[in-house]
């Protein structure tokens, strides 16, 4: 019986040391769940200070793994980042020739992982959170990283108004900490008007809601955002939350994510990361050229 493919996880590099300990506490979580399935993990991109990637799959080759089904530690299928992950796979199959690999989808935005910020927004607004009308007064300002690809940053788009869905908050806006508009100072200034709005005589607040995985750089640079807009604007409430971390769901999506992967022949290296954004884009080119030519629909020349 031919053995499982290894999992490696695949995460954007990161210079933070806590970031490299939520993805070893991940690995250990993922291997002492499924026994069965040799797990590791490392980070691509930024020249991480630990836990690089090329380590990981030089340790599981060390291991007997002749084949591998990675996953992206990603939330957005496309922009800069993917690119670096393909060229790393590409250096590791240069290293070890006969190592075989497939590689999954991007994780977001997985309906568990929308239950993990809904939960992180509970945490910041306390118990109040589970109240209708304490929500109905708090509007949401969700912020990603930012790059120059557009379809990477609709991604936070997508799961702003995903997270909006049947919650109950006044609003759920987006912003991004680099890179692109709006950043998080105007992201607050639209949130503001909107909590306004909401408040009904009550004072409304906002909750800054990270979109990423760990802490490091990247959150220390959105909360100073935060707290100058806030010290310039001080009757307006405003709360931070935590970022997604590494909760049991997250193990959950990238075993859904895995599991797929393994069992699709046709996946390959070159759709790491983006597999999900080539398929929207089919879609919409579709549906374009349909609504453009509604002739080809009926049969009618």
């Amino acid at each position: 019986m031919t053995p499982p493919p290894a999992l490696l996880i695949a995460g954007h590099g990161t210079r933070d040391e806590s970031g490299a300990e939520a993805l070893r506490t991940l690995v250990r979580v993922l291997g002492e769940r499924h026994p069965d399935v040799p797990v590791a993990g490392g980070f691509f991109g930024s020249s991480p200070a630990s836990l690089p990637l090329d380590e990981a799959v030089d340790g599981l080759v060390a291991r007997g793994v002749t084949r591998l089904a990675v996953v992206p530690l990603l939330l957005a299928p496309t922009g800069p980042v993917p690119e670096a992950l393909p060229a790393a796979l590409a250096r590791a199959t240069e290293r070890h020739p006969r190592l075989a690999h497939v590689c999954g989808a991007e994780l977001g935005p997985h309906p568990r992982l929308l239950d993990v910020l809904e939960r992180r927004l509970d945490e910041a607004l306390g118990g109040g959170a589970r109240r209708p009308e304490d929500r109905a007064r708090t509007t949401v300002l969700l912020v990603g990283r930012g790059t120059t690809d557009p379809q990477a940053n609709a991604e936070v788009l997508r799961a702003a108004r995903l997270l909006w869905e049947g919650r109950g908050f006044a609003g759920v806006e987006t912003a991004f900490v680099a890179r692109t508009a709006p950043d998080v100072p105007a992201g607050l200034d639209r949130c503001r008007t909107l909590a306004a709005a909401a408040g009904a005589g009550a004072a409304g607040r906002i909750v800054v809601l990270p979109y990423f995985f760990f802490p490091g750089g990247l959150l220390e640079r959105l909360r100073m955002q935060t707290e100058g807009w806030a010290a310039a604007h001080p009757a307006t409430e405003v709360l931070g939350a935590g970022v997604l971390g590494t909760p049991a769901e997250l193990a959950e999506v990238v075993m859904e994510r895995y599991h797929a992967a393994a069992g699709d022949p046709l996946l390959s290296a070159a759709t790491c990361g983006g597999r999900a954004a080539a398929e929207d884009a089919r879609e919409t080119a579709g549906a374009a050229r349909r609504a453009a030519s509604p002739a080809a629909d009926t049969g009618e020349r």
